[in-house]
């Protein structure tokens, strides 16, 4: 076992510190933060000072553009990113293959028919099949929950448009009004269809402007007949919704040309730092490279993608080689809803996943960091990363919420790996989300920094400290 060899570390206002030469036990938590505050400082200010992630993102989502799965810019994107790793200078680069899913959008197409003539803001739902080539038209019956379609009679939804109107509460420090909202764009057009309606169409699921438009997966069920989804406006659902209150006569005429193709060929993107003293075992660090078409998905989740391409590269930069490999892993088709790179990456490395001991994902958006969320240790490993995370309180992200990590690396922590996620407050990423709003300009670069430099100090910590974060009981 190798020593820790000493290091002298200057802190503002102090005296020089002169640390010890022995193993640093995962226990000993305030050395943890001790030992690494002068790496962490250098990857701080490296990051601000050469900082590349700034570049990627606009080579990224303006050079290529939106990127969902099976598409020509999701074909580039992976190029790109194998290309500008290898330049990079990272380590063992190289695509995974795995089947992702090939969703076509085609022309889309609404009009409000009665009380009045004028189009509807309308985008379908990612697997949505499409209508008749010559559209379909019906009248609307317009509901705010679950439970008050299923109380309809089935003769008032048989063959009418159902139309889930739902708005998202705002929050800032977790997803739950997402969570609330978003249930209906994934299980709303099955709960249409049970009761015979023709077409479903829902609220857009977000907090941005009333003409915003959200995309997303929706989920058909087995046993149910398909039928054609779309999200509206907030303007447009909310002026439905009111003329349906006021008992008014409300018919709509969609036109869709959704089609699903077979799964074709797509890959995971992989890059790495070695490690020096033991290879063989890895933190993944990582996002999803593809997302949807409306917009570039700059938040969701090419700056996810780039925080941890930026990570790996400036630790190279910096001489930082940790003691374990940190793996970049920018996962496939995760919009799709089928974690395609996710599970794939699970499968392939099945084998090795005791070697893997731990996992950091960024899918959150580029929003101001609160800190990270975490799942799969113990009270143990939890204090370990909370004495990390005080080294991270000049960008302000301090705080660890238990539970959590992200949906690519769910896989991993089912099979027991530590997993964590970076922990932006959401309270705007919303306005963003799965639209055209999600775009470069929507991205403040210093944020986008401080995600980088969190992903940094984090997985060079854990890749570098002399035992691993524990595993959970059982795990």
């Amino acid at each position: 076992m190798k020593a820790y060899v000493p290091r002298v570390i200057v802190a503002a206002g102090a005296a020089c510190l002169l640390l010890p030469v022995r193993p640093l036990p995962l226990t000993a938590q305030s050395d943890i933060a001790v030992h690494y505050r002068s790496d962490a400082r250098r990857i701080l200010t490296a990051v601000r000072e050469q900082g590349r992630q700034w570049d990627k993102l606009v080579a990224l989502c303006d050079g290529i553009g939106p990127r969902l799965s099976g598409s020509a810019g999701d074909r580039a994107s992976r190029e790109w990113a194998l290309e500008t790793m290898r330049s990079d200078g990272l380590e063992n680069v190289r695509s995974e293959p795995v089947l992702v899913p090939h969703w076509i959008r085609g022309d889309e197409e609404a009009s409000l028919i009665r009380p009045a003539r004028r189009p509807l803001g309308l985008t379908t739902l990612g697997g949505s099949i499409g209508t008749p080539p010559g559209g379909l038209e019906a009248d609307v019956v317009m509901v705010t929950s679950f439970d008050e379609l299923e109380a309809l009679p089935d003769a008032e939804v048989r063959g009418r448009i159902v139309l889930f109107n739902v708005p998202m509460r705002r929050t800032d420090r977790s997803m739950a009004g997402y969570g609330e909202a978003v249930a209906y764009r994934s299980g709303g057009p099955a709960a249409a269809a049970r009761k015979g309606a023709v077409a479903c169409l829902v609220r857009s699921v977000g907090t941005g402007p009333a003409a915003n438009l959200h995309t997303g997966v929706m989920q058909y069920v087995d046993g149910v007949p398909p039928i054609p989804a779309a999200a509206l406006t907030m303007a447009d659902a909310g002026a439905l919704a009111r003329l349906c209150d006021a008992g008014r006569r409300v018919r709509v005429r969609l036109r869709l040309g959704a089609r699903t193709m077979p799964h074709v060929n797509g890959a995971n993107v992989i890059g790495e730092l070695v490690g020096r003293e033991r290879p063989d075992e890895v933190v993944v660090i990582g996002g999803h490279l593809d997302s949807w078409d409306l917009g570039t998905g700059a938040h969701d989740d090419a700056a996810g993608c780039i925080q941890a391409m930026e990570a790996a590269r400036l630790l190279l930069a910096l001489d930082l080689r940790p003691r374990r490999t940190i793996r970049v892993v920018l996962f496939a088709a995760e919009e799709m809803g089928e974690l395609n790179g996710g599970n794939g990456y699970a499968r392939r490395h099945a084998g090795q996943v005791h070697d893997h001991v731990a996992a950091i994902e960024s899918d959150a958006g580029a929003g101001p960091l609160i800190g990270f969320s975490a799942g799969g240790t113990t009270e143990s490993g939890y204090a370990v990363l909370r004495s990390i995370l005080s080294l991270l309180e000049p960008i302000g992200a301090t705080e660890l919420r238990i539970g959590g990590g992200g949906p690519d690396i769910g896989p991993l922590g089912t099979e027991g790996v530590p997993v964590l996620a970076l922990w932006p407050d959401v309270s705007r990423y919303f306005d963003y989300h799965h639209s055209a709003e999600d775009v470069v300009e929507n991205i403040d670069p210093v944020l986008l920094a401080d995600g980088t430099a969190a992903m940094a100090v984090m997985a060079y910590i854990l890749a570098d400290i002399q035992t691993p974060l524990p595993r959970a009981e059982g795990r």
